[in-house]
């Protein structure tokens, strides 16, 4: 499984025009649900809400994965956005976020959720890739950018 391959010009949204987490969370969502890839949208947001509030998803280093299990949606999927400015998330390093990746799976598949879950956090503790997110102006910008990345590291 490639990050790549779970991202697509249109769950990509660069800049987020949101500045609070929930609020960010609801945008990413809702950019799945235009996209048709959830089939209940509040289901969606009550499971990735209820997982923030037990947790915060914020990882550290400016990065927040936020994710849950839900039959609000038929297969994993995924959504990315950079935000304009810092946002609190809560982050266990306490420092604000800026790249934010939402990964929502059907509740009976467990294993690829946990797959792409560690994919994207072994990407995100390299700092040059991560300054090379929070960089991009596109979403062409942003699978490139993923798609070289994935090469370096995961390439058989």
């Amino acid at each position: 499984m490639n990050l790549k391959d779970l991202l697509s010009v249109d769950v990509i949204k660069i800049p987020l025009e949101s500045s609070e987490k929930y609020q960010i969370i609801e945008e990413l969502v809702d950019i799945l649900k235009k996209s048709g890839r959830v089939k209940n949208r509040e289901m969606v947001l009550n499971a990735v809400f209820e997982r923030e509030r037990v947790m915060s998803t914020g990882m550290g280093n400016g990065v927040a994965i936020p994710h849950a299990k839900t039959d609000g949606v038929k297969e994993l999927v995924a959504a990315f956005g950079v935000t304009k400015q810092d946002v609190d998330f809560q982050s266990i390093d306490e420092k604000p976020v800026r790249i934010v990746f939402l990964l929502v799976g059907p509740t009976e598949q467990t294993g690829p959720h946990l797959k792409a879950l560690s994919h994207i956090s072994r990407l995100m503790h390299r700092k040059d890739f991560r300054d090379r997110l929070a960089a991009v102006r596109s979403a062409e910008e942003v699978i490139a950018a993923i798609a070289d990345e994935e090469k370096k590291y995961f390439a058989l």
